[in-house]
């Protein structure tokens, strides 16, 4: 165990068994929530979030075993209290008309809060309805809501949480500093749409270890602003790998730097470690990333570069990327590769991807046959086994 993980695991027990022995409890179910399902619960919850975040003391607002159906939850800060714990011994479970939540962007949202655990539960929001409907090509279909969200918050613990089924994403970290997802259980179709497992933007310190992601679209994906990220123990598959972007899209937008992803594992996945960028003019970058000791299992794109993404050919025909794409580490990735090219750099012809350096990369293409490698506008340098053969 990584003197990391075994640091950041440590605070979390130690935080826990400390809030369990003082904390003063609020039990949602002590409240009026009836854990049979279908009746509303949302004003238990709230009150006993109202309590909790009231609270001058330690704090633990708790959800007993039963499913709990809840709409929209905004548990919002300041608190009074730095040390409140949501334990989850139940499951959440979302109305199952989804237009209830399908405009509101989020189902739970922790918005300007500090020193909040959230420790075990499932969230099951429900999302078959909203996908069949966006796979219909109806055009009322909402966009639906992430089923947890993190936002302008500060020293923020979730772990062991599981989340099933979401209408869009699943787990959200936006304009935070230190923030851990440890343990998370996260699990959608393959072909459910907009369900990226988690996604990190506009935040420091961003931490996501030791989890199970499988999806409909990336497991992990990296927003804009996304800086010291750190990524560990990941098991990702089906769904669209661990993906840097897309970025680019906006002309003015913040970059992505110092992002580490390692022992992570893909398996029948659209994707490995991707960077995506729009081929649009802008001012981001991507600056910084290691990719380290990945094992890929018949992966359709294990390691690839795109800066020509252009979904739908619409608003970027015939353009090129603004994005600078600099020092990015590769080393210890091997495994399968559903396709014939396992590497694929594809580069903006007016800012080449610079600095890529390569060790000890092994990829065959499905059955022990030869690879190949794809370079355009790109340049690096390798090291210790590559296959397949270096393009650069």
């Amino acid at each position: 165990m990584s003197n990391h993980i075994f640091l950041t695991l440590t605070t979390i027990i130690a935080t826990v068994l400390f809030t369990r022995t003082t904390a003063v409890t609020y039990n949602v179910k002590n409240l009026g929530a009836k854990p049979n399902g279908r009746t509303d619960a949302t004003k238990a919850f709230m009150a006993a979030w109202s309590s909790a975040c009231g609270s001058t003391k330690a704090a633990t607002m708790y959800v007993p075993k039963g499913r709990y159906m809840v709409g929209g939850l905004k548990f919002n800060g300041p608190c009074r209290s730095g040390a409140i714990t949501v334990r989850i011994d139940g499951t959440l479970v979302a109305p199952s008309n989804y237009f209830v939540l399908g405009n509101a962007k989020y189902w739970l949202l922790f918005h300007g809060v500090q020193g909040v655990t959230i420790v075990g539960g499932t969230l099951d929001a429900q999302g078959a309805g909203l996908w069949a409907c966006k796979s219909s090509g109806k055009r009322n279909c909402p966009d639906g809501a992430t089923s947890l969200a993190i936002s302008n918050s500060n020293n923020v613990i979730v772990y062991g949480l599981s989340s099933v089924n979401s209408q869009m994403f699943h787990i959200a970290v936006n304009g935070c500093r230190n923030v851990r997802v440890v343990g998370a259980n996260v699990v959608a179709p393959w072909n459910s749409p907009n369900t990226d497992g988690i996604h990190v933007q506009l935040s420091t310190g961003v931490t996501i270890m030791n989890s199970k992601i499988s999806t409909g679209d990336d497991c992990v994906s990296i927003g804009p602003g996304a800086t010291n990220l750190w990524i560990e123990g990941v098991a990702c598959g089906p769904g669209h790998g661990i993906s840097i972007g897309s970025l680019g899209k906006d002309l003015n937008e913040q970059g992505v730097s110092n992002v580490t992803v390692k022992r992570v594992t893909f398996k029948g996945t659209d994707n490995g470690l991707r960077i995506k960028a729009w081929a649009r003019p802008s001012n981001g970058f991507v600056n910084g990333v290691l990719f380290q000791n990945a094992v890929m299992t018949n992966v359709e794109n294990p390691i690839v570069i795109d800066q020509h993404y252009c979904p739908g050919g619409k608003n970027c025909p015939r353009q090129v990327s603004g994005v600078k794409i600099s020092n990015v580490k590769y080393q210890d990735v091997h495994g399968t590769s559903a396709t014939k090219v396992a590497v694929k750099f594809d580069c903006s012809k007016k800012y080449p991807c610079r600095g890529i350096t390569m060790r000890d990369v092994n990829l065959s293409f499905k059955n022990q046959l030869p690879a190949s490698a794809y370079c355009v506008n790109a340049a690096g340098t390798t090291s210790g086994v590559m296959k397949p053969t270096s393009c650069f």
